[in-house]
């Protein structure tokens, strides 16, 4: 007989740990894709992730003899604090497993909550496996992170909470979006949901490399993944728990798959409406919510995603500034071919006109032609394909690598090669332009037609300058003009022609 999960999420105890979280309205969201988008805060609980709901609920249910032999858990993540912090609430060891690859930062956060760490095994499953064999041996209680009726329904309170919350002026809630990693989120917002109001949308969110429970429901029956993406960890399961399969199978509406830059553009999203980080997996139900209103043409819906997580790591920030454009494809990343002759670097300066480059790789390729890697603010796909055709119809053959992996993880960086011996020496120079339209413009109409550009990069960081490396050839006889050039131009700059790194990769 399957649990009555309606009785279960009323009676969970979670609030004397774990709060219940505000529904913010998210207004630069709602305006850009035509529908109320409300953030359920769950990146606000103490330990900035819902897991602390479904892992207290499950450690306030024990007996007191369970709880005085205490719990253990395996996790390298958000579960692990929760676990460690509800187990210190209630006075109870708390043993976490966790696999030794764990950063460190993760493993001294459980610590100063209160639980004991134990490094084993090379993955997850190892980490699992081991912590069974002491769960028997010291007779503890695990506390599953996902596949288990407490923990699910803890994770339930999410969905009475949002119910209670919603304000009904805003008109009626069309779906709520929640991540899916396990599936304990989704099941039991879905248990809660679908018992007092079976006409909002449930949707899981799950990411493409990391689609354990669409392939599951697909083929009726639980489906192991070999292998699975980690940008969204926290999300990173392979094999879903059988209650969250069973319940997601009755009660989710759909489940909606995005790609890394879905969820890098999410991030970005929830910054600009909060000014607070969220996980990569965090995200993935804005980004899910976003990806379904496209689909199905959704105007004017009520539409509420699940913040899950706020535990980001610091270092993975650049890479999610890096894709947050294409993922809101507001940014096209373009390979253009220029012929090498004076004046054609102004001419596709001048037909992308109006738009802000925020990236330009440049290295001589042959006396005929030069390869650009070169990146473009966009206000849509569309704006960036009739871009594209423009540079095509005015003699510039261009591929649209907004898509290609591998040029925007690796090419774009590598962007390199040697200057040709024309006679003419290559000198070097870093510039700092002024952030603003026209600055690049400016610079071409200075130099003199007879230099030719060898190099040029350019990646907008989001500062106010923009930071600029160029090689130019000046033949001997214009040295002087070079300088009046450089004086004038007003622009700060530096001598990089005997920088080593220069003169060992570049040179």
């Amino acid at each position: 007989m399957h649990p009555d999960y309606l009785q279960k999420i009323l009676n969970a105890q979670v609030y004397d740990l774990a709060e219940e979280t505000q529904l913010d309205f998210a207004p630069n969201l709602s305006g850009r894709i035509g529908n109320r988008v409300y953030l359920k805060r769950e990146d606000m609980q103490p330990v900035f992730s819902f897991k602390l709901r479904g892992a207290h609920n499950k450690i306030a249910c024990l007996s007191a003899d369970r709880l005085k032999r205490g719990v253990i858990c395996a996790s390298a993540g958000n579960h692990a604090q929760g676990v460690a912090m509800s187990a210190a609430h209630l006075g109870c060891r708390a043993v976490v497993v966790m696999p030794v690859t764990t950063p460190a930062i993760k493993v001294e956060a459980v610590r100063k909550r209160g639980g004991e760490v134990v490094l084993a095994g090379e993955s997850y499953d190892a980490a699992y496996a081991h912590a069974l064999k002491l769960e028997k041996k010291e007779k503890l209680t695990f506390v599953h992170p996902f596949d288990d009726p407490d923990v699910i329904a803890g994770q339930g309170t999410i969905g009475m909470e949002i119910l209670r919350q919603h304000r009904k002026q805003d008109g009626p809630i069309h779906a709520i979006f929640a991540a899916i990693g396990g599936g304990g989120l989704a099941s039991g917002v879905a248990a809660y949901v679908k018992a007092v109001r079976p006409d909002i949308k449930v949707i899981g969110v799950e990411t493409r490399d990391a689609d354990a429970m669409k392939r599951s429901l697909a083929a009726g029956k639980r489906v192991r993944l070999e292998q699975v993406g980690l940008f969204a960890d926290g999300t990173a399961v392979q094999l879903v728990g059988e209650e969250t399969f069973r319940l997601c199978r009755e009660l989710l509406d759909d489940v909606v798959l995005v790609d890394t830059d879905a969820a890098c553009a999410a991030i970005k999203d929830v910054f600009e409406d909060t000014r607070s980080i969220l996980e990569p997996a965090g995200a993935l139900a804005i980004a899910g919510a976003k990806e379904y209103a496209h689909r199905h043409k959704l105007r004017d819906k009520t539409l509420v995603a699940i913040a899950s997580g706020a535990n980001a790591n610091f270092d993975r920030l650049r890479f999610v500034a890096e894709r947050a454009e294409i993922g809101e494809q507001r940014e096209a990343v373009f390979a253009v071919t220029l012929p090498e002759k004076p004046g054609a670097y102004r001419k596709f300066v001048s037909l992308i006109g109006k738009h802000g480059i925020t990236e330009f790789n440049y290295r001589y390729h042959r006396p005929s032609e030069a390869h650009v890697y070169v990146g473009i603010q966009v206000a849509n796909r569309a704006e960036s394909l009739r871009l594209l055709e423009s540079l095509k119809k005015h003699g510039y053959p261009a591929i649209d690598l907004s898509e290609d992996e591998t040029a925007k993880l690796h090419v774009r960086h590598m962007v390199g090669g040697h200057v040709p011996d024309t006679g003419i020496d290559e000198c070097i120079y870093r510039f700092e332009f002024p952030e603003r339209p026209g600055a690049l413009m400016h610079f071409l109409n200075r130099m003199s037609t007879g230099w030719n550009i060898s190099l040029f990069h350019y990646r907008n960081h989001g500062a106010d300058t923009g930071r600029v490396l160029v090689g130019m050839q000046v033949p001997p006889e214009d040295t002087k003009k070079f300088r009046c050039f450089l004086e004038e131009l007003g622009y700060p700059c530096w001598d990089e022609t005997e920088n080593p790194a220069y003169r060992l990769f570049l040179g």
